[in-house]
């Protein structure tokens, strides 16, 4: 593959999954992931990898979780390592902070963040003399900054709403020069001059990153929208106005994240039965008796088994809808045994734990920890998942259900609104059931029409389930997300950025 006379790209992201093995020694080694972000990322520097792209990628050296701490390697070993990642395109910011991490996020975030972008800053642009910088998230805001001031044009992705603040001392303080972009960074309160908000005047990470950047893009178009209309009162102002500011220049998108290839049932290892959409119907029938007998319900074939995936968080993820009217619609639809499978943690667990107990429906409703094993079962076994999130920036159990032949009942907002289509009535189109009002009555109606469509005969739903896997296979994948990025880079460059 011909990578001469290529602009060169740089993605800079905290998180990842495997690269492609002709990228570096270590590349098949280095995995830390916290989401959704990790699996993009890596998704998008393979594809850029395969069509011969001259891609880069800067991440953080978490060496306990690339498993080669130090002590696990012999120096001249580690140095190799080094030596050859310096030749090749995976680039490791160094910093004690990184090194002995067990997890992506945990305690000292925004030093970690300092740490990285001190790092990126310092060294790796000047190493790789980018074309274009793709940065993810606030723990990479001031490099779009840095970019303006270069004049390299930069791609900001938001993944999630959460920033940080800190004065330019406190980022000067950990090796970052600020006063070098100081002018491309979001105050607080408006800038007099570099030193009068020196100490006294905190820039905000996430809004620098969208202020400062060429572009920016959500993960879903309806979220980028929501944002901008300020549905959402938990987007801070600042991010709310320069989102806007962004959409109305034309320099904003959403760009939908895949879910991780894993995620095949004709080759997921966790489940049962393997099964494709030709034999959609035999397949979770063998799965389901096999989540029931595991979880504890009570065996049976023939009853409607929706499925709850996401982690029980009650701030985003509705999951007080459910208990609201979890014993009603348990009984309500006793006479064909529909069940409940809570497979998540969270804080809300134990009440649901209460609602079993005190109503006495341990075979009808099961609530068990999280395992990636029997989550991946449940979308095999259920025949819905329920997702009535208050807001959803992208979501993927909506994405993951139907390529199961699992139907979503669903909030419509955010991701939501851009991944489930309602149910025709024919069948015909749609790939689950989207409600409108963020209310246990919505979660309730959406509930009622997926009983309604478990009703109709064994051949109609073989049809329709074997549509929605198909469709659903063809849509959400990371091939379609990684061609997203690649038109948005040669739209910003004005030039082919592969073979």
């Amino acid at each position: 593959m011909n990578r001469e006379n290529k602009p060169t790209i740089l993605v800079v992201t905290p998180e990842i999954t495997y690269l492609p093995e002709g990228m570096g020694n270590m590349a098949q080694r280095m995995s830390a992931k916290a989401g959704g972000m990790a699996d993009v990322s890596a998704s998008l520097v393979s594809a850029l990898y395969d069509q011969g792209a001259d891609v880069h990628v800067a991440l953080p050296n978490y060496r306990r979780m690339f498993n080669m701490d130090i002590k696990s390697v012999h120096d001249r070993e580690y140095q190799t390592v080094r030596d050859t990642l310096g030749k090749e395109r995976i680039h490791l910011a160094e910093d004690r902070i990184f090194y002995h991490r067990d997890q992506v996020y945990a305690s000292e975030n925004r030093r970690m963040a300092l740490a990285f972008q001190r790092e990126i800053i310092n060294h790796i642009i000047p190493q790789v003399k980018p074309d274009l910088i793709h940065c993810n998230d606030w723990m990479t805001g001031l490099i779009p900054a840095v970019a303006r001031r270069f004049g390299i044009p930069c791609l900001y992705t938001v993944h999630n709403i959460h920033t940080e603040k800190m004065t330019m001392d406190q980022i000067e303080d950990r090796g970052i020069d600020a006063a070098e972009f100081w002018n491309h960074l979001y105050f607080e309160h408006p800038p007099y001059s570099y030193e009068e908000s020196r100490e006294t005047n905190p820039t905000d990470f996430l809004a620098s990153g969208i202020f400062a950047a060429d572009h920016v893009n959500t993960v879903s178009q309806t979220f980028l929208y929501e944002v901008v209309e300020g549905k959402h009162s938990f987007v801070p102002d600042a991010i709310r106005s320069e989102m806007a500011s962004k959409l109305h220049a034309g320099c904003a998108t959403g760009i939908l994240n895949a879910p991780d290839v894993s995620y095949d049932p004709e080759t997921d290892p966790a489940l049962e039965m393997n099964y494709t959409h030709e034999n959609v119907m035999e397949g979770k029938a063998v799965n389901k008796r096999a989540l029931q007998e595991r979880i504890g319900l009570e065996v049976r074939p023939d009853a409607p088994l929706f499925f709850w995936p996401s982690r029980l968080d009650p701030m985003q993820k509705g999951c007080q809808l459910l208990a609201d009217i979890l014993y009603q619609m348990v009984d309500d639809h006793s006479d064909i045994g529909l069940q409940v499978a809570i497979i998540a943690n969270g804080s809300f667990q134990k009440h649901f734990h209460n609602i079993v107990e005190l109503h006495g429906l341990q075979n009808r409703v099961a609530v068990v920890d999280f395992t990636e094993d029997d989550s991946r079962l449940g979308y095999a076994a259920a025949d819905f998942m329920m997702m009535p999130s208050r807001f959803e920036p992208c979501g993927l159990p909506q994405m993951v259900s139907p390529k199961y032949g699992t139907l979503s009942v669903a909030h419509d907002t955010g991701g939501i609104h851009d991944t489930v289509e309602h149910m025709h009535h024919d069948g015909n189109l749609g790939n689950g059931f989207r409600f409108q009002y963020y209310s246990p009555e919505g979660l309730r109606w959406g509930i009622d029409e997926a009983v309604g469509f478990y009703k109709r005969s064994w051949e109609d739903k073989d049809r329709i389930l074997s549509r929605v896997m198909r469709e659903s296979s063809e849509r959400f994948n990371h091939d379609t997300t990684a061609a997203a990025y690649i038109q948005r880079y040669e739209t910003m460059l004005g030039k082919k950025v592969g073979n």
